[in-house]
Parts: structure tokens; sequence; C-alpha cells
């Protein structure tokens, strides 16, 4: 349900998308996922070349060099999933496009790190310590 449209490589930097499913499991009780998906650049296996004639040997265009094979660059889908009982969509878009901005910016935390320490974080109770 993350990647509705399917999961293939573009060639193209797409924009971040954001949806929410509602997943009703067999208690009829609703369950809320917001996705945030994001493309991130990945190298083709198959690099790049020239195209070549029936004897095996690289036809060249006119006024074009030999060069390197350069490797393909491409974008593959990657998602961030959060799963709640609460329907926030704007707190899950707001959390998942920090933690986007945090990844994209390159800081020194970890992905993982970062969720790890949202997930841990203790929040205080309504009305304060009782």
């Amino acid at each position: 349900f993350c990647q509705p449209s399917g999961w293939q490589l573009f060639p193209e930097r797409n924009p971040p998308t954001f949806f929410v499913a509602v997943l009703t499991d067999i208690n009829s009780e609703r369950h809320y996922c917001a996705c945030f998906t994001f493309w991130e650049a990945v190298e083709s296996p198959q690099p790049q070349s020239h195209a070549r004639n029936g004897e095996g040997e690289e036809e060249e265009e006119e006024g074009e060099s030999s060069s390197p094979v350069q490797p393909a660059q491409l974008f593959a889908p990657k998602s961030l999933v959060l799963v709640s009982r609460l329907d926030h969509a704007e707190v899950f878009r707001n959390s998942l496009g920090l933690i986007y901005t945090i990844y994209v910016d390159g800081l020194s935390v970890s992905l993982e790190n970062v969720i790890g320490n949202l997930l841990t974080c203790t929040i205080p109770i309504t009305g304060g310590a009782q």
C-alpha cells in the first residue's frame, strides 16, 4: 500500500508525496497509515554504453570520441510509514517531513537513530505531573 503505482526506477527525481491509507482490522478498528515517499538516487547495475554492431564492435556516432562508460543514475522510491490508531494526518505529515528533512540535509545522525530517538522519547502527561 506504500507505493500504489508500483515500485520502479525513474531517470529523474520526482517530488515527495504524502497520503494516508486507512486499514480496518478484523475487530473493525481503524489503523491510519501515513506514507511519505521520496526518491533516492541509486546507480544502475547496467552502465550506459554505445550501441554495438553485429560484429561486437562499438559504433561511434559522428563527431563523438570514445569516452569512459558512465553508470546511469536512476531514482528509486523510498517510503517512510507511520501507523497509528489516531487520525492526525497533519501531525503525521509534519513528523515524517521532519525525518525526511534530517535525512536529506545529511546531518551526522543516521536515519535509524533519529527514528529510534523519536520512538523512545517520553511525552508528558496532559495537565502536568500529578
